[in-house]
């Protein structure tokens, strides 16, 4: 299949290109980027593509998946298709299953069901993956699904893994997805993935500091009569972590940074030329404390949300490049799960669909970032933390590319999500920004 995009709008963070150009693609790849591409086949789909947003296919660091286990609240298919209707092309999913990806055998059955299910959509159309909301023609193909290999047996924080046997099984890093308590284990973990040259991610956080809390400390969790969790939860575990990172040398990604403190730490450690990379989730770039009052569960975050100085220090992070990248860290939960008591509802939300439209909305249309700086951040540098590259939208690269309508309105309902869960506190809310298809 031959396609032309007409006039549509490049974001390229490679070329640091942000300009209207026409581009054919044709048998999965760029075939022309032109300003005005007239010689094309006969049989070429022509399509008007102004006001429309086309850059590098989105790459998500971390998410989780409902399978192995856990399948009411999300399959491994549902889980791709909710990432390719929000426009990525590569996903990553944590170990944190049941039972755990502790083992070359799971990564192994979970990358055969992705392989079997693609095989399925394209010998025998199994199904339409064209988008709910905004029709696009069938995908052949869904995201390339990294996996994280679990650092301890059970994700329990105990033992080691074969970490060589999982590394050999094709994982594309190591991390519990899950605080570690044992310093000690941490710098054993760092000194044995050292010859392995794979990434690994932590998630500082001092859980005896974080106790019974649900919330930032401050003004906010007193007024909402939450439990509160100190800043100092985290930066203490951070400083810890950026000691063991400097004592022995391995290259560490430090998940879910939610603190202006936290922030700093970071910045002061790569101007000392530590090797780590950071991240922090696109909810807490978008919301404060004061969000809280609403008591929605789906606002029960884990680390929680920050107040007003994190969310503004965590924007000039990752606009500077202090923070690498914004991760999705989408996380299903049934409505059951999520029907009780702000406290006792466990923690976290889906986003995988939603992250992008709400992202462009409050960040880019608003003019804090610009269209490059928040692509940048949901496409290379989370590449660049998995130790992958994203091509350039140029002619014979593989055509690895989202295309997005930024002034298109849709409602988030349950029959416009592709994923099986609706934990979101934008449930039943008119968005703007829709992905229009993916090419991966």
């Amino acid at each position: 299949m031959t396609e032309l995009l007409q006039k549509v709008r490049v974001i390229d963070p490679v070329s640091e290109i942000d300009e209207l150009f026409d581009v054919l693609i044709a048998d999965g790849y760029i075939q022309e980027v032109a300003s005005h591409i007239a010689d094309i086949h006969p049989n070429t789909q022509i399509r008007d593509c102004q006001g429309l947003v086309l850059g590098p296919g989105l790459v998500d660091l971390y998410s989780h998946s409902g399978e192995p286990g856990f399948e009411e609240r999300e399959t491994l298919l549902s889980f791709l298709h909710a990432a390719t209707a929000g426009g990525f092309t590569r996903v990553s999913i944590l170990p944190d299953t049941s039972p755990a990806i502790d083992n070359p055998a799971l990564v192994s059955q979970l990358q055969q069901k992705r392989h079997g299910e693609m095989k399925e959509i394209r010998d025998k159309k199994k199904i339409n993956l064209s988008f709910p909301v905004s029709p696009a023609p069938p995908a052949s193909r869904l995201p390339l699904l990294n996996i994280w290999g679990a650092i301890t047996l059970d994700v329990a924080g105990n033992q080691m893994t074969e970490l060589a046997d999982l590394a050999s099984a094709g994982v594309v890093g190591f991390s519990d997805g899950k605080p570690f308590e044992n310093l000690a284990l941490v710098r054993r973990v760092l000194e044995y993935l050292q010859p392995l040259g794979k990434p690994v991610a932590f998630w500082p956080s001092d859980r005896q500091l974080t106790a019974n809390g649900v919330m930032r400390e401050g003004a906010d969790a007193l007024r909402f009569g939450l439990p509160p969790i100190p800043a100092s939860a985290e930066t203490t575990a951070i400083a810890a972590m950026l000691e063991l990172v400097a004592a022995i040398g391995t290259p560490v990604h430090i998940m879910r940074v939610s603190t202006s403190r936290s922030v700093e730490l970071i910045a002061s450690a790569k101007a000392a030329g530590l090797p780590i990379t950071a991240s922090t989730t696109w909810m807490h770039l978008l919301l404060d404390t004061k969000a809280v009052k609403s008591y929605h569960t789906s606002l029960h975050l884990d680390p929680p949300l920050g107040n007003p100085r994190d969310v503004a220090a965590l924007r000039a992070g990752v606009r500077a490049g202090v923070i690498d990248a914004i991760a999705i860290d989408h996380t299903p939960y049934s409505y059951e799960e999520k029907v009780q008591a702000f406290a006792e509802a466990p923690p976290g939300a889906i986003g995988l669909e939603l992250a992008l439209p709400l992202l462009w909305q409050y960040l880019v249309e608003t003019e804090e970032f610009t269209a490059l700086e928040l692509w940048r951040a949901l496409s290379t540098r989370p590449a660049k933390c998995l130790g992958q590259e994203v091509s350039a939208i140029v002619p014979h690269q593989p055509a690895e590319l989202t295309l997005f309508d930024p002034q298109k309105i849709w409602n988030v309902e349950r029959k416009s999500l592709y994923t099986l869960s609706q934990n979101t506190p934008w449930l039943g809310q008119q968005l703007k920004g829709h992905v229009v298809q993916t090419w991966c």
